[in-house]
């Protein structure tokens, strides 16, 4: 396992340099937006995303603004992100929560994070990478997906897939490896149609055939 983990590390590597970039767009200098946008990404594409938090993030540019807002405002900026009435809540439930309970300071802990209205493991995680630097394995659908293909986890429960990727994979490359599959599930891992003639990870895939 260790000589294939080896190999598919190179070669994402290779494919997809990590940058330490981010799919959702937020200003750095408010981390709370990167969580905001992350509990919007669920069951939703990133790009979907990135337009509604334009409007979002103008209309509302702080914490405060979002806990005193008319929540069937934000309801209708988010709707093309799907169950927007829940995500609303979360958005304005968590935006109160950090305001009361953290200072308004986005925390680092998870045990703190998932708290907050809305926020799993995987939005959690995304936050202490992006803002905090600090390793996590996010288990998105392409990640769950891709790393099950690889035969890295037997898990389809993110959580589960969460652990075992953390077991086999170092830890050092957390980080990155949330990235670059991410990047190799968009362009060449795709759900219903992998492009398995056209993948460089085919000989350490267990799903190619």
């Amino acid at each position: 396992m260790k000589s294939k983990i080896k190999r598919i590390l190179t070669t994402l590597e290779t494919l997809y340099p990590y940058d330490d970039s981010c799919f959702l767009n937020y200003e750095k200098e408010h981390p709370w937006q990167l969580l905001f946008a992350t509990i919007l990404s669920a069951q939703c594409t990133d790009a979907c995303v990135n337009i509604v938090t334009v409007t979002l993030f103008e209309r509302f540019p702080t914490l405060e603004s979002f806990a005193e807002a008319d929540i069937d405002e934000i309801e209708e900026i988010i709707r093309p992100t799907g169950f927007f009435r829940m995500k609303a809540k979360h958005l304005q439930e968590s935006a109160r929560k950090l305001l009361t309970q953290f200072g308004g300071v986005v925390p680092s802990d998870m045990e703190s994070l998932t708290l907050l209205s809305g926020v799993g493991r995987k939005t959690a995680n995304v936050v202490r990478c992006h803002i905090f630097s600090i390793p996590s394995i996010t288990v998105d659908t392409h990640v769950g997906r891709v790393s099950k293909r690889l035969g890295l986890t037997e898990n389809t429960d993110p959580v589960k897939a969460e652990f075992d990727l953390m077991e086999v994979l170092p830890k050092k490359s957390w980080m990155a490896y949330n990235q670059q599959i991410i990047n190799h599930g968009r362009q060449v891992c795709a759900s219903r149609a992998p492009k398995c003639d056209e993948c460089a990870l085919r000989k350490d895939c267990v799903h190619a055939v």
